[in-house]
């Protein structure tokens, strides 16, 4: 007498699998939504329409993307955290949206780890560690003698408190155990500009633009900041090269969801970037924009956000920089 019920339940579970394979075979079925939250024409912006000309042709459906800047980022971030979770709704974020900004700002709308789904990790970006051509260095150990023996009078400039360019300096200079000043500027184009005057001395910025000032010879690049060199900068050491053993800080650029996106959508997006990703000519074109491919998946870049929060928040910290 039993039996019926039996077959009953596992008729429902096929069901149900069956149903799930359907519902994940036919996503996406209608254009996908990435939001960015800085203004366009930016890096983000750049790697964005890198990618997502490629992306549209793996999944099937356009892919519009929505600028909702403000606030470093946390504006397009809440409007994501928001959305729906059905895999419709995704962002490209930084290192400064989504681990530094939990540390900077006092009362952030949102949780890196509680609020958002891990899609992929696309891509990491090292700085350059530049010095106006005047300062009577060529190597970045000389730098530091020459710092330490002007405790308080070598100025670095930056795009901002709390952001990449403030914090990676101040990593260095703790490490390195320097006295500098901190000059913090509205976006990197016046930060340059003056470290290219000598009002300030020295600044950690992007490779892009740090490779084309030095090639014209307006400021002098002496290390960069990953653990290998930069292709765009290829006669350029590494801090690690220059004496600082495990001195390897790059920022990264990474795709999200809204928390509690199934776990087969998931599945099928990180997918779609990894087959993005293994372009040649997609890799090549993002070296060209100073990007270096690093794809992770949604667990391993679940696991890499954890493990960069608290590095970033330390040197927040250790910076004194706090926004409201």
């Amino acid at each position: 007498m039993f039996a019926p019920r039996f077959h009953a339940r596992h008729l429902l579970a096929a069901l149900l699998v069956a149903t799930s394979s359907a519902a994940m075979a036919a996503f996406p079925e209608k254009p996908i939504r990435l939001v960015i939250g800085f203004p366009a024409g930016g890096p983000l912006d750049q790697h964005a329409r890198l990618l997502t000309e490629r992306l549209q042709a793996v999944l099937g459906q356009p892919i519009v993307i929505d600028y909702k800047s403000g606030a470093g980022g946390t504006v397009g971030a809440q409007d994501v955290m928001k959305a729906a979770p059905d895999g419709y709704t995704l962002m490209l974020a930084n290192t400064g949206v989504m681990v530094i900004n939990p540390a900077l700002y006092t009362k952030l709308p949102y949780s890196t780890l509680k609020d958002f789904t891990p899609i992929a990790r696309t891509a990491m970006q090292p700085l350059a560690l530049l010095v106006n051509p005047k300062v009577p260095v060529t190597s970045l150990k000389e730098f530091v003698d020459y710092a330490k023996a002007r405790p308080g009078q070598i100025n670095y400039g930056s795009a901002g408190n709390g952001g990449i360019s403030h914090l990676v300096p101040e990593m260095f200079k703790n490490a390195a155990g320097l006295f500098m000043v901190h000059i913090p500027y509205r976006g990197s184009a016046p930060a340059f500009a003056d470290l290219m005057g000598g009002q300030v001395q020295f600044m950690g910025e992007s490779i892009p633009q740090a490779a084309n000032y030095h090639k014209q010879g307006k400021v002098r690049a002496l290390a960069v900041t990953s653990k290998e060199r930069n292709p765009a900068l290829p006669d350029i050491p590494t801090v690690i090269e220059s004496g600082f053993k495990g001195f390897e800080v790059v920022g990264f650029y990474g795709f999200l969801a809204p928390a509690g996106l199934p776990k087969d959508v998931t599945a099928k997006l990180s997918d779609a970037f990894r087959q993005v990703m293994t372009s040649p000519d997609i890799r090549s074109r993002m070296v060209t924009q100073g990007a270096d491919p690093a794809f992770l998946g949604s667990e391993e870049f679940a696991s890499f956000l954890a493990a960069e929060m608290p590095r970033w928040a330390q040197a927040v910290k250790a910076s004194g920089a706090k926004l409201d």
